[in-house]
């Protein structure tokens, strides 16, 4: 794939894909989007340059030899999938621009993704694992902070990185989060959560905020000043928290805990979001709810959540019921 990737393209792919480019950073595409479209294209393009195919007269028949060369090259189908919504996206541009009648990409069905159900933590496993989370250094208060808020208002991994000192407010319980697409949405947090996060501001982070010359007492006003150049989650060297110490952080404390919780052996952030997403379904929150909370565009998104309790359900039917 990396000898498709490396290609040469044309000099009319070459400016087809500046096109594209322009015609997303208009319409404020996320640039994490933006690179993954350009990425894929420009893999249309160098196997397009080969075969003698430019981009104002490839047809549908080029486009479907282009993506079954992908799978056959044991390419996912979740990934050429992605790979077809940027060649309709990048068609779309020409066809606008008047490049090209028509998109032939739009005659072609994505392939179809496997079911597979998200990975969910049992109440219990999620107690267990943050009650187990020492509280001696601030490094250990910080990841408390950190997955207790995950668990509690479903963040990814991104968004808890993203978030500033200034995203919480402890008078309304609440955290202001940047979602995808620049999308800001207000979730609900709970009261384990802003403990956490309080002993956090107050105990640990003025210690990793070395930046920063000031008390605890003055952090925590920070905080509720909107103060934006303050990141909430700190490295121990002072900087922003990635979402690869997130991920190292919670398989460390995960693997702690595995003795008392052996499911806990397959715990990382997003199972903590689909846990509390499946955990309000189980409460018997509303769907439309719970699609706000994570901030999923469409409700057939959040649908998937509604299989996993189906399955759960299934599951305990079959093991209770006499004649199951």
């Amino acid at each position: 794939m990396d000898r498709i990737q490396n290609g040469l393209i044309s000099a009319a792919w070459q400016q087809a894909l500046l096109d594209l480019i322009s015609d997303l950073k208009r319409r404020a595409v996320a640039a994490k989007t933006i690179d993954a479209y350009t990425s894929d294209v420009r893999q249309l393009a160098a196997w397009a340059t080969a075969q003698r195919q430019e981009p104002a007269t490839i047809e549908l028949k080029a486009l479907r030899r282009f993506l079954a060369s992908l799978s056959e090259q044991g390419t996912a189908p979740s990934s050429v999938a992605r790979k077809l919504a940027a060649i309709r996206a990048f068609l779309r541009v020409q066809v606008e621009r008047g490049q090209r009648a028509g998109n032939p990409a739009e005659l072609i069905s994505a392939p179809k993704r496997p079911r597979n159900l998200p990975h969910v933590l049992k109440t219990r496993e999620v107690t267990t694992l943050l009650e187990r989370i020492p509280g001696a250094t601030p490094l250990e208060l910080r990841d408390r902070a950190l997955f207790e808020l995950a668990y509690a208002s479903g963040l990814r991994a991104e968004e808890l990185v993203n978030l500033d000192t200034s995203s919480i407010d402890f008078d309304s319980e609440t955290v202001r989060v940047e979602g995808k697409g620049g999308k800001t949405r207000i979730v609900p947090v709970g009261e384990h959560a802003l403990q956490a996060i309080s002993s956090y501001l107050e105990r640990a982070r003025p210690t990793l905020a070395q930046e920063y010359n000031t008390d605890a007492q003055a952090v925590v006003l920070a905080s509720k000043q909107a103060r934006p150049e303050m990141p909430l989650f700190l490295s121990k060297t002072g900087r922003r928290l990635n979402t690869s110490d997130v991920r190292r952080r919670l398989t460390t404390h995960a693997r702690a805990a595995q003795g008392r919780e052996p499911g806990l052996a397959q715990a990382h952030p997003h199972a903590l979001r689909h846990s509390f997403a499946t955990h309000l379904l189980e409460g018997g929150a509303d769907l439309r709810a719970i699609q706000e909370l994570l901030g999923h565009a469409t409700i057939s998104t959040t649908q998937v959540y509604t299989r996993v309790e189906a399955a759960r359900l299934r599951s305990a039917y079959s093991q209770a019921h006499p004649r199951a």
